[in-house]
């Protein structure tokens, strides 16, 4: 038998566009294919922590030079040392995270793990907070850098669309799917570690050779007042805090690793800890590079954000000679796209991370969905229109975002150290006093920082942040109550009526169809009521015009399907339609004793004007009749914009299809139910006579072996405690039933297997019973 080709519907015009705009779909199997190797996972998810280097020197001395003058260059060093330390301090903390917890999540998984789902929440809306902000920061920081290169776009509205732009872009990459955007993303964190590496280079060895300049200051720079003020004083102190809040910023986006490492190949875990390591050490060593440049050349950030501390440094080091400007055009191209695409970190975990929290019901469900491209579509989506309304909201200085910025990072930091201290604890393996330690620190670290934000950029806008997140957690707290709440009213063993599951139903079934006028929809639902075999079928109109019903009457007399199918007119005095339908509903079934079926012929409209000339009253009232005991509603849609020739062609397509692989029916000589027995157990390979043969050239009574794929998998079958498998080759299907148990590890729909047995009858098909079995292909995970 030919396989024929498969059945084609015609697909909707916003799936032909997305097919336009983001390729072919790609099938689940192909999961496992989209995985990032090291080298393309540094490219994609370490870009947001790398590219901090280029602004968090800068944001340090937006404090220092106005309060300690000239003396602010000396304190830079000394407090990018302190970040530097905390730097240390949170690798190690999360190369633990990323060893014990190998799934996406990071911090949140970690605290869930430890704290349970309520406290988890914490870390959730921390880090959802901080991947908003992190695109908003990464794509103005980004903005920034290309208005350094080329002054005349230093506007702000130019500045407003090119960070816009520049956002809507990554969504669109990342709605193509984990490989393109890694592909994409990659080359930019690479190209800017080896420019920025060659300038921090060039600048130290012009500095050895005394060749190295120090800028004057310059008008639109920010003030530097003179340099004999106390560091030490007590007022120096708190503005010390602040730099260093500001100076933290350069540690957001470590943790973009722990919240996307089952993107990683296999295994997932070395593979993440080695990329983090990796990461750490660049972003150290060019944070540490900026610092002493800018402390060697007085670069100092300018007040509209534009020319950038690091495209200053870079012009310097290099010179400005040809071959120096040349590479300082590189320098800032090499910036700015490393800043953007450090926007793209969030647009991966991010979705991973609100697909977790929505697997845990304390999100919309939909988030757990992946979309045309294997990628979390709804939380890409999301998170694109959250960052466009921060970024009109507050704008595209770099300046203005940071305060909304470090305190959600570091609370995951914190809570990520927590839990970490108390899985060592609690599991006590191995090394566990030393990494407890080290998640203890971690935790007791990034709770100071925080702390210091809280403080020191409360009125900055941090005080938004602080207002945001217990209102935030009420929210999930909410939206998981309603979860748990529909869940306690749809599980029957814990609703407290375990009569319910055993209560029998009614032996008839009753359907009404529902008739306002007599066209192609109501004659397709009497013939859809038909094929449910019903006990009664009855064409019910529920009359609010008398002289309307009277003609509806006369046109179903005139087309003859009064012979077939009675027409009740029911009264409506009051003109309550959906009342009248519940009532007539609940009368049926209790004067009928029956099961009843209410069937809503609906008519669907392409267009939107005839839409809006059409309300929504069948799915009002299968809403309604829907919670009335033993009573159903099924809305039987009918297609008003289906050309004639299209559902010509539908019927043809349905008639080849009738070619295609199929369950083998069995002889009806044989009998049902007859299934010669043989022992169940997995075989390996078999012998030399145990030729394989199409399932479509079996027959009963035969001792064959099959191969093909598994299609459906149903456990609890008809023949009591089973596993009921379908296996289909390209010339037919077979039934596998595994008797006296309910579940084969790694059997599940997908896999491909071989089998051999004796064929009998099940259900009126070909089946084996207890086959010898080999797996040839798991399912995809």
């Amino acid at each position: 038998m030919t396989a024929a080709s498969p059945l084609e519907l015609p697909e909707r015009l916003g799936y032909r566009l997305k097919r336009v705009l983001l390729g072919p779909p790609l099938v689940s199997a192909r999961l496992h294919d989209e995985k990032l190797s090291k080298k393309a996972a540094l490219g994609v998810l370490s870009s947001d922590c790398i590219s901090s280097s280029a602004y968090g020197s800068e944001e340090m001395l937006i404090f220092l030079l106005p309060a300690f003058g000239l003396a602010g260059f000396h304190v830079l060093l000394p407090l990018t040392a302190v970040v530097l330390c905390v730097l240390v301090v949170m690798t190690l903390l999360y190369r633990q995270v990323v060893t014990v917890y190998t799934q996406a999540g990071g911090s949140y998984v970690v605290a869930r793990d430890n704290f349970g789902p309520k406290i988890a929440q914490i870390a959730a809306v921390a880090l959802l907070i901080d991947y908003v902000v992190t695109v908003a920061v990464q794509s103005a920081a980004g903005t920034a850098a290309v208005a350094s290169l080329v002054p005349s776009l230093s506007h702000r509205w130019t500045e407003f669309a090119i960070t816009v732009g520049l956002i809507l872009t990554l969504c669109y990459g990342n709605l193509r799917g984990v490989r393109e955007a890694g592909r994409a993303f990659a080359f930019p964190t690479y190209f800017f570690v080896v420019m920025a590496g060659t300038a921090v280079l060039a600048g130290v060895v012009r500095d050895l050779t005394g060749r190295l300049a120090v800028l004057p200051h310059r008008a639109g720079m920010i003030e530097v007042n003179d340099s004999h003020h106390a560091v030490l004083a007590g007022a120096s102190l708190y503005v010390l805090l602040k730099a260093f809040a500001n100076g933290g910023a350069s540690l957001t986006g470590l943790e973009a690793i722990s919240n996307g490492v089952s993107a990683f190949r296999k295994p997932a875990g070395a593979n993440a800890r080695s990329t983090l390591t990796v990461m750490s050490l660049l972003l150290g060593s060019l944070v540490l590079g900026v610092s002493y440049l800018a402390y060697r050349t007085h670069a100092t950030p300018y007040a509209s954000g534009t020319p950038t501390v690091i495209s200053q440094v870079a012009r310097e080091s290099f010179g400005h000679a040809w071959y120096g400007a040349l590479a300082f055009t590189l320098v800032q191209v090499a910036t700015a796209l490393i800043l953007w695409t450090g926007a793209n970190t969030p647009f991966t975990g991010f979705p991973f991370l609100a697909s977790f929290i929505a697997e845990d019901s304390f999100l919309p469900r939909q988030m757990t969905r992946r979309g045309h491209r294997l990628a979390f579509s709804n939380g890409i989506l999301v998170l694109t229109v959250l960052a466009v309304a921060l970024v009109s909201a507050v704008g595209t200085k770099v300046d203005a975002l940071i305060p909304f910025y470090a305190i959600g990072v570091f609370t995951g930091f914190a809570m990520a150290g927590y839990g970490m201290a108390h899985h060592y604890r609690r599991h006590r393996r191995g090394r566990w006093r030393s990494g407890a330690v080290i998640g203890l620190l971690g935790g007791v670290v990034s709770s100071f920082v925080v702390g210091i934000f809280a403080v020191v950029k409360f009125g900055q806008g941090a005080w938004l942040v602080v207002l945001l997140f217990p209102v935030l957690w009420l929210i999930l707290m909410r939206l998981n109550a309603r979860y748990r709440a529909e869940a306690q009213s749809l599980d029957l063993a814990t609703s407290g009526h375990p009569g319910r599951t055993t209560a029998p139903h009614y032996g008839r079934h009753t359907v009404l169809v529902l008739v306002d006028r007599l066209d192609l929809a109501v004659l397709r639902a009497l013939r859809y009521a038909g094929s449910l075999r019903p006990t009664d079928i009855r064409a019910v109109h529920v009359s609010l015009d008398n002289e309307a019903a009277r003609r509806l009457e006369m046109d179903w007399i005139a087309r003859g399907l009064a012979d077939r199918f009675a027409l009740a007119v029911v009264e409506c005095p009051d003109r309550r339609l959906i009342r009248a339908v519940m009532r007539l509903a609940l009368n049926t079934a209790l004067r009928d004793r029956a099961e009843v079926t209410v069937l809503l012929p609906r008519r669907t409209f392409s267009a939107l004007s005839q839409r809006l000339l059409h309300d929504r009253t069948a799915d009002r009232i299968a809403a309604a009749v829907g919670r009335i005991p033993h009573v159903n509603a099924t809305i039987v849609p009918f297609d008003t914009t289906l050309l004639e020739e299209d559902a010509d062609r539908l019927e043809r397509r349905r008639a080849d299809a009738a070619n295609m692989p199929k369950l083998i029916d069995a002889a009806s000589e044989n009998g049902y139910g007859r299934m010669p027995p043989s022992p169940a157990r997995q075989g390996q390979a078999e012998t030399s006579e145990d030729r394989v043969v199409p399932i479509g050239s079996v027959s009963c009574k035969q001792r064959v072996t099959v191969a093909g794929r598994v299609e459906v998998v149903q456990v609890g079958s008809m023949a009591g405690r089973s596993l009921e498998v379908e296996l289909f080759d390209d010339t037919g299907g077979i039934r596998l039933l595994f008797l006296g148990r309910t579940a084969i590890p790694g059997l599940s729909p997908g896999a491909t297997l071989r089998a051999t047995g004796r064929v009998g009858e099940f259900k009126g098909h070909l089946a084996v019973a207890n086959p010898r079995w080999e797996m040839l292909h798991a399912a995809p995970s």
